[in-house]
């Protein structure tokens, strides 16, 4: 067996082992209880679906949900991060880009909640893969609205339930992948003072032209990240420089390797253990112990 083989069969071996526990200490909120606005006559059903080692995916979301992961008190920073996995639009990768980030997160002291966006209908052919969602191209702009809106609402109702999780409702922010990485650039660029958030995180983020975006003059600041060899995250250093230039404070990180979709699990890539430096900078912005 390769070392990346190794190295991503421990990291499903420690999922596994702590995942019962992790289920059990987690709260599930409803970010539409009425129904969400737009999709209120979609009848397409939720699916879950194991890939890779046990890994879980999600798709056919309808009903968008934050599914929360709560440190002790002895370890309780005060700030919060949404957590938007990637996978197209049309798949959410659950738990390499989003329990197993909570998880890590949550050890560090900062409150974490994954979100489940609205994604496309893609039926109830299984096995549908993440390969299937990137081969599918662009999904309609009004699931990538959604997708963007549950986001803003996520943080808003995070900031709402501030007091009854003892967090500071000043340090709420959002991280995301891929398409949870444009989700989360979204909120960067298009919110109000209930929803705007306190920090960004981008990991290679599949985007628009950076020559389209208009960075806000208050914009939250932004952490970077992606491999250079991926290119549906080509945009990421051009995005840095959007940020740079608008004079509102910003990180890159461009590896050398790991193309998409790494999430947490160590691949023998550059890009191994690049939570680190998310954490080094959520440190930098006292946002982490």
């Amino acid at each position: 067996m390769r070392t990346s083989q190794i190295t991503v069969a421990a990291a499903s071996l420690f999922f596994v082992l702590c995942s019962g526990k992790a289920r059990a200490q987690t709260t599930v909120v409803h970010l539409w209880p009425s129904g969400a606005p737009g999709s209120e006559h979609w009848t397409q059903k939720e699916s879950e679906s194991k890939v890779n080692l046990g890994f879980r995916r999600f798709r056919n979301v309808v009903d968008p949900t934050i599914t929360a992961y709560l440190p002790d008190g002895e370890t309780r920073a005060g700030a919060a991060a949404i957590v938007a996995p990637g996978g197209a639009f049309r798949i959410l990768a659950w738990d390499t880009e989003g329990t197993m980030v909570a998880e890590w997160l949550k050890q560090h002291g900062v409150a974490a909640f994954v979100l489940k966006y609205r994604l496309a209908d893609t039926g109830t052919v299984e096995p549908y893969t993440r390969a299937n969602a990137d081969a599918a191209g662009d999904p309609p702009a009004e699931i990538r609205a959604m997708a963007a809106a549950d986001g803003l609402r996520a943080i808003e109702t995070v900031r709402k339930h501030a007091a009854e999780w003892r967090l500071d409702s000043a340090k709420v922010g959002i991280i995301g992948f891929s398409a949870g990485g444009y989700v989360a650039l979204q909120t960067a660029l298009h919110y109000t003072s209930a929803n705007r958030p306190a920090f960004v995180g981008a990991i290679y983020a599949s985007y628009m032209n950076a020559a389209e975006v208009e960075v806000p003059e208050d914009a939250p600041p932004v952490f970077f990240l992606h491999a250079g060899n991926d290119p549906v995250s080509a945009s990421t250093p051009s995005l840095y420089l959007a940020w740079r230039a608008a004079n509102r404070p910003a990180e890159l990180h461009s590896y050398s390797d790991g193309g998409h979709a790494f999430g947490m699990p160590a691949r023998g890539h550059s890009t191994d253990n690049w939570i680190e430096r998310f954490g080094d900078w959520l440190r930098y912005q006292k946002l982490l112990q």
